[in-house]
Formats: structure tokens, C-alpha cells, sequence
């Protein structure tokens, strides 16, 4: 039954009309006076949860120094700092480096994201020595009295005092996706929202002894799980560490066997086998390219609330948009005024004017109407019942001062009118213009009545416009040029919403679909969705089913909204997208919170996600290379009883070349290719015969070389030999990887074979490095080898491509 609200006031909000009849007036409670608070502050009952937008510093650094291949690498470092010259030391300044550049770059995104998060920070209304004002949600105390509207979020545990039709969803806490009626005494749960109407609680529980304190905490906190790039990144170090540990304990046996009688020297080059297996960059890399992404979006006012979802929108292929808010600015404008049956049109304007000042919360539609009608009569208003986007009308009963009773209803005029009513060809002609339409009808039944809206006698049309946002047909052509599907579902009336989406130029607007048609079936609701674009009076708990029946045909749904009825579908999408300016509620569950309210921010997000996962794909490749090739050349120096070919220096030299430099350049690079799944295959599909390929050119040269070089600085020779066929095939790994060519990319790669080559003709640097190539023949079978191990594997990726595609 319909929840109405007696009101003993004089119109519910101040400014009303004066009061002609009825009980006295019922005053509000004053709530704590400012000694109160302040005796309960001393006492610490605050509401002093840390609700933190982001990993501490201390996390940080304990996340960026703390890993399994930085203490792998540690032990190796120290080891060779003690047995080895300082340059087969490097690898261990290098991952010192690297971790500090890690922990800038996240700390420099914690102090974005928490700036960022104060900015956003719902700030709920306090009544306080009989006054009203916002104060942040740490500041709530035990006690306080706290003012709620359409949107709100309850912040933390307590007691309603006061209920005006009051409707709290508890869905995100109890999953029930009924809204539930509250009264005066009712308990009242933190994380909870109201739907409909309004009213103010008592707070009996604050800080980490309320309901949902916890939660909330977990939620809000800056997070760098649950991404399949994470994931992925996590699988292949898992396995990784399974190939590395008997190989390298094979290694070690061997070296020892063969180097019997130069024992430092044994466990040089047995370290030197070991390090290059570690892809340890690989985790560091992808925390630095999220924490970038999340640096450049913050300076676009775009708070990302959970890190992943950076990636999470790059992998989105349907966008689902709420009209109202994202499309349309949320203000209106009452452009027209049509009587109907005979109305008086002086008598309608006194009619708007007290339905608006009956509602203490108005929406943006009935805002227009306020600004439209002021209230200048002296009618009292008895009932009220608030808008809720489920019914889309509002209602109120008056006392109109001259002994006249009245109940009036104003919203969807489909939803009040019959289906053969006369007056709706009208309202569809002003539909089709991209008008708003309110229906003004009055009803003879209670408003608490079942059948309230039953035989209303319609009294006028109220025609708004809406506010179309200057950025939205560039954003929605955005995505029609880089294939993301979008649909606009909106409460409002379908060709209203076609017209909107009409005027901004969208595929598919001119066969809009009413969604009371819509099939309940799942399978059969994600057919119209998948061949239909736009959708008008659409429920909430519609907007929840289509999202689930988009992901059931394999999507991933992004939702956008503002209002509290986009709450649930915003819950249930793979990504969910607030504006700033949107219902409390509405910002708590979403992962991406648009501060600027400019639903234009969202190609940036789409772009940095595919920046980082398409990026950090090419790296991984490069990473994983390395690691495949190192674990073989190691395999094949134990089955072969021979000295393993490098000193840690070598791999140092190389690695910083051919992976570590131009992977820090590729990751931040812009890259606008759609996500793709299974990173995993995608990744080791290259890398693979790619390692396979490297380590085998690498091994051939080194055995030639042993054939071909004899003498006392024999093996010196050989490992130069075998470093320059490696870094040559290492080199056009990169190459590939860096395709498409732009002038940058070129550069990148040429500068790395300038710097190699540098290496090779200064004298100081072929001593610092081991590094010195010997005769001519040798050299030149090196190149040879592996001028024939980049035609392999450029026919190896090709026929990858054909044969496992991604």
C-alpha cells in the first residue's frame, strides 16, 4: 500500500503558505546543542572510521619492497657483492631503482586520490542548536540528529525521529530490493539510502560500531586486486617460480661440477643464469602504469574509486546511459503551460505552485515548476506523497482555504492516463520535439489508495525542456567510432528519450522502445537489447535485469547514472559510473566517480584503460621472452656439461637495453586498442617460441664459438659472441613489439642498438662489461645466426596469429 505523510506544518518547507485550519503547528526538534557535541568529542564518541581512498604509505612500501623475486634477487645481490667484481653487481642497483620508482609513482597517486576523495566526500545535513548545516561524516557524533532526502546514504546506525513518507532501500546490506517504509522508532542501518520521501534520524551507533562501518571501509579503499591483468600477471609468476626453482638448482650443481677449481667464479656465472629468469619488472611495471592512469585521470576531476576499474572500462563493450544527468543537464525549464477539459489556467498555476512548495525535496522537475509557479496562495497542505521513479507521479492533498478539499497528481502522463485517452496523440507530438511532459490530474481517491490513480480527471500538461549537455554527441560518437555499444535507458517517456537521443545524433534513436513491453524472460529481454539502442519508462528494477541480460550474453556492461533509481544497476554492472553531483547513494557504489559532472571525462577513462592493458601486454612479452629464454639456455648448459655463457653483467647490459628502458617507455604510450581477454594465452602465445627461438640462436653461437676459439681467453670471446647474437634476436623481439612504427618507437629501438654498439667500440666500457669481439669470422656468424633467428620468428608470430589467434 502506498505510504502517505500527514503533515501538521505550514507546507513542509520554509516559505509556505500560512496555515488556515488544522492542529497546531508541530515544531521540529532542535537536535544537540554545541556544548553536547563538544562534551561528546572529549568523551570519543566521534564518528571516527578512516575511511581512506587509498593504500597507506606504509602498505606501499611494504607492498612495493617486499615481494618474493625482490628477496630472491636480494640474496643473489649479496652474494655477488661478496664473490664478484661491482659490475656483475648491477642487477641488484637496478632493482633498487625500480622499486623506488614504484613507490613514487603510487604515492604520487595516493596524494591525487585522497585529494580527490575529500572533494567528493558526501557531506550529510546536521541539525545543531536548531539549525541545519553539512558537516563531514567524521565529524557525526552520538546523538546527533541527521536530516535525510531522496539519495541519501544513511552514515551510520540509528533511530528515525521524523518520517515524511520515508522509503530506505537496504538492498546493499540485506540484498531485498524492496524499498522498506519507515516510521518514527524504526531502526535505521548504515549503507543503507532512501528511495522516496524524507524525515531525519537519531545516530546510536557511530564510528566502528555501526552496521555497515566495515564494509565501507573495504569498499572505499584504494585496490589493486580482482584484475584479470593482475590475475594473469600473478598465474605467470606462479609458474615462473616452478620452472625456475629446478632449473636453477641444476644450474648450480653443474657450474660447480664443471668450475671445480675457480669456486667464485662458478657462482658468478651460476647467478648470472638465475637472474635473468626473474620477470621481476613485470609487477612493478603494471603498479606504475595504473598508478599513472589514476594520476592523469585525477587531473581530469575523475575519481577512481577502485583501481581496477581503469582496466575494467577498457574491457567494456556496452555503455548503458541514464538520459537524465549524463545526456541532459540536470536542470529544467517550463516552456509551456496546456490546460485541458476546461481548466482555468490562473487556478492550475495556484495548484503547481503549492505542489511544489509541498515537497521539501524537489526534483528537477518539479524545481522548474517552483521557479515557474511561486506559491502565493494560502493553501495548507494535509498529504503528501513524495515522487518515486517505480509510480513516476507525486502527490499531495491541500486544504485550499476556502473550505475546498483537493488531491492532485503530477507525473508520467502514460502512466496516469488510460491507453485510449484522447490526449495522448498531443503529449506524443511534444514527445517527438524532445519535450518533457507532466501530466496535472486530479483524483477523488485517498493518496494512500490502491486505485489513486484510478478515474483522475487530467487538469493540465505541464511541458518542460531539458538541457542537452554541450559534450554529449562528440562522447557518444566516440564510442560508436571505437565499437562500444551504447544504450540509453531512461524512467523517462520513450519518445521523449528517442528525440533526445535523436538530436545527439545517436545510431538507432528513431526506434525507441517502451520497456513496459518489454519480455521478463532473460534470454529473450538481451535479444530486444542487443538489436535496440534506446528504452523509456524503464523501472529500477528493469535497469537491473537488462544489465544482467547484457552480461549474459557475454558483455561487459558499463552503467552511468546520478539518481538514486540507477543505484541497484550501477551495483550489478562490470563497471559503474557516477557524476559528482549525483544521490549519495549513487557515488557510494560506484567505482569511477565523475567529480566534474561531464559525461565527456569517459572517453579518457575508456583510453587510459586501454592504455595500460594494452601496454602492459607488449611488456609482458618482452618480460616473459627473457624469462623463457633464460630458463632454456640454463637447460641446455646442464645437458651439455658446459660453462654457462654470462656473467651477471652481460644479462644486466641486455635486460636494461632490450626489456627494461623501452618497456618503461612502451607502457606509458598511448594505445587506444580495444582490451581483449585471456592475457595470459595472448601473452605466453609470443613468448614462447619467441624465448624458444632466442635461446636457441644463442646456444648454437656459443657452441660454435667454443669449436672455434681456443686459448686462455677463450671463454671470454665465446660469451661475447653468444652476447651479440642474443641482444641481436632480443633487439627484434623489441622491434616487433614496438610495431606500429611511429618517429618515437623508431627512435626508441634505434637508440638502444646505438647504445649496444657504444658498448662494443669504447674501450672502457668492452673492460667494464667482459664484452670484446675477437677476429672477424666468429663475429660474423653471430650476426648471421641471428639475422636467421629474427626470420624465424617473424614467421613464428605470423603463423601464432593464424594458428591461435587472440
Amino acid at each position: 500500500m502506498t505510504q502517505r505523510s500527514k503533515i501538521d506544518t505550514d507546507g513542509g518547507r520554509p516559505g509556505a503558505g500560512t496555515a488556515t485550519t488544522g492542529p497546531p503547528v508541530v515544531h521540529r526538534p532542535a537536535g544537540l546543542t554545541s556544548a553536547e557535541v563538544a562534551e561528546r568529542i572529549a568523551r570519543g564518541e566521534v564518528n571516527d572510521v578512516p575511511v581512506r581512498s587509498s593504500r597507506s604509505t606504509a602498505e606501499i612500501v611494504r607492498a612495493n619492497v617486499f615481494t618474493r623475486f625482490n628477496a630472491i634477487i636480494g640474496v643473489l645481490w649479496v652474494i655477488m657483492l661478496i664473490v664478484a667484481p661491482i659490475q656483475d653487481s648491477l642487477f641488484g642497483f637496478v632493482i633498487v631503482a625500480n622499486t623506488g620508482i614504484g613507490i613514487i609513482q603510487e604515492l604520487r597517486a595516493k596524494k591525487t586520490l585522497d585529494g580527490l576523495a575529500v572533494i567528493g566526500e558526501a557531506k550529510p545535513t546536521v541539525r545543531r542548536d536548531g539549525a541545519a548545516a553539512e558537516i563531514s561524516t567524521g565529524e557525526i557524533v552520538l546523538g546527533d540528529l541527521i536530516e535525510l532526502g531522496p539519495g541519501d546514504k544513511v552514515v551510520v546506525d540509528g533511530e528515525v525521529a521524523e518520517a515524511d513518507s520515508l522509503e530506505i532501500d537496504e538492498s546493499l546490506l540485506t540484498g531485498e530490493a524492496d524499498p522498506v517504509v519507515k516510521k518514527p522508532g524504526d531502526r535505521m542501518m548504515s549503507g543503507s539510502f532512501v528511495v522516496a520521501g524524507g524525515g531525519a534520524f537519531t545516530a546510536t551507533k557511530v564510528g566502528r560500531e555501526a552496521y555497515a562501518a566495515q564494509l565501507a571501509e573495504e569498499a572505499s579503499r584504494f585496490t589493486l586486486v580482482h584484475s584479470e591483468l593482475r590475475t594473469g600477471i600473478s598465474t605467470i609468476l606462479k609458474y615462473v617460480t616452478w620452472m625456475m626453482v629446478p632449473t636453477a638448482i641444476g644450474l648450480v650443481i653443474s657450474q660447480l661440477v664443471v668450475k671445480n677449481n675457480d669456486f667464485k667464479e662458478a657462482i658468478a656465472r651460476t647467478v648470472g643464469g638465475i637472474v635473468p629468469m626473474i620477470p621481476e619488472g613485470l609487477v612493478l611495471l603494471t603498479s606504475v602504469a595504473f598508478a599513472v592512469g589514476v594520476i592523469r585521470l585525477g587531473r581530469k576531476q575523475c575519481l577512481v574509486q577502485e583501481l581496477p576499474a581503469i582496466e575494467g572500462l577498457a574491457r567494456v563493450d556496452v555503455v548503458c546511459l541514464d538520459k537524465t544527468g549524463t545526456l541532459t543537464e540536470g536542470g529544467m525549464d517550463v516552456t509551456d503551460l496546456h490546460p485541458l477539459n476546461g481548466s482555468d489556467e490562473t487556478y492550475v498555476r495556484k495548484v503547481l505552485g503549492a505542489l511544489g512548495e509541498s515537497d521539501p525535496r524537489p526534483n528537477a522537475s518539479l524545481q522548474a515548476i517552483i521557479d515557474a509557479y511561486p506559491d502565493t496562495v494560502e493553501w495548507r497542505c494535509t498529504e503528501s506523497l513524495p515522487f518515486s521513479s517505480a509510480r513516476k507521479y507525486s502527490g499531495a492533498s491541500f486544504s485550499e482555504g476556502n473550505g475546498e478539499n483537493s488531491t492532485w497528481l503530477l507525473g508520467a502522463p502514460d502512466v496516469l492516463l488510460e491507453p485510449d485517452d484522447p490526449t495522448l496523440p498531443e503529449i506524443d507530438h511534444l514527445n517527438e520535439q524532445g519535450l518533457r511532459v507532466l501530466l496535472l490530474a486530479r483524483t477523488t481517491h485517498d493518496l494512500d489508495s490502491p486505485d489513486v490513480t484510478a478515474d483522475t480527471r487530467p487538469t493540465a500538461l505541464v511541458v518542460l525542456e531539458q538541457r542537452l549537455r554541450p559534450d554529449a554527441a562528440d562522447t557518444l560518437a566516440y564510442f560508436a567510432d571505437q565499437n562500444v555499444a551504447t544504450k540509453v535507458i531512461s524512467g523517462d517517456n520513450a519518445v521523449s528519450v528517442g528525440a533526445v537521443a535523436g538530436k545527439l545524433g545517436m545510431p538507432g534513436a528513431e526506434d525507441t522502445v517502451d520497456a513496459r513491453h518489454l519480455p521478463t524472460d532473460r534470454e529473450a529481454m538481451a535479444e530486444v537489447l542487443d538489436e535496440n539502442a534506446v528504452f523509456g519508462r524503464v523501472t529500477p528494477q528493469q535497469k537491473r535485469d537488462m544489465v544482467a541480460a547484457l552480461q549474459s550474453h557475454g558483455h561487459t556492461v558499463a552503467m552511468t547514472g546520478d539518481g538514486v533509481n540507477d543505484v541497484l544497476a550501477l551495483k550489478d554492472a562490470d563497471i559503474g559510473v557516477s557524476m559528482g553531483s549525483g544521490s549519495e547513494a549513487t557515488r557510494a557504489v560506484a567505482q569511477i566517480v565523475l567529480l566534474n559532472n561531464s559525461f565527456a571525462t569517459l572517453p579518457s577513462v575508456v583510453a587510459e584503460g586501454r592504455r595500460v592493458i594494452g601496454n602492459i601486454t607488449r611488456v609482458a612479452t618482452l618480460f616473459l621472452t627473457k624469462t623463457v629464454y633464460s630458463v632454456l639456455l640454463a637447460i641446455l648448459v646442464v645437458v651439455s656439461q658446459v660453462e654457462y655463457p654470462f656473467l651477471p653483467r652481460h644479462l644486466t647490459l641486455l635486460s636494461t637495453l632490450t626489456i627494461g628502458v623501452p618497456a618503461f617507455f612502451l607502457a606509458l604510450a598511448p594505445n587506444k586498442e580495444r582490451a581483449k581477454p585471456n592475457f595470459v594465452r595472448r601473452v605466453m602465445r609470443y613468448a614462447i617460441p619467441g624465448g624458444v627461438i632466442a635461446g636457441a640462436a644463442t646456444f648454437t653461437t656459443y657452441l660454435l664459438a667454443r669449436h672455434h676459439y681456443t686459448g686462455e681467453d677463450a671463454l671470454g670471446a665465446e660469451t661475447s659472441a653468444a652476447t651479440l647474437t642474443l641482444f641481436l634476436v632480443s633487439m627484434w623481439v623489441l622491434a616487433i613489439i614496438a610495431r606500429p612504427y611511429t618517429w618515437w618507437r623508431i627512435t626508441l629501438v634505434a637508440s638502444m642498438a646505438a647504445a649496444f654498439l657504444l658498448v662494443l667500440a669504447v674501450p672502457w666500457l668492452q673492460d667494464f662489461f667482459a664484452l670484446k669481439l675477437v677476429g672477424v669470422t666468429m663475429p660474423w656468424t653471430a650476426v648471421a645466426i641471428a639475422a636467421a633467428g629474427a626470420g624465424l620468428l617473424e614467421l613464428a608470430w605470423r603463423w601464432v596469429d593464424r594458428r591461435f589467434p587472440a
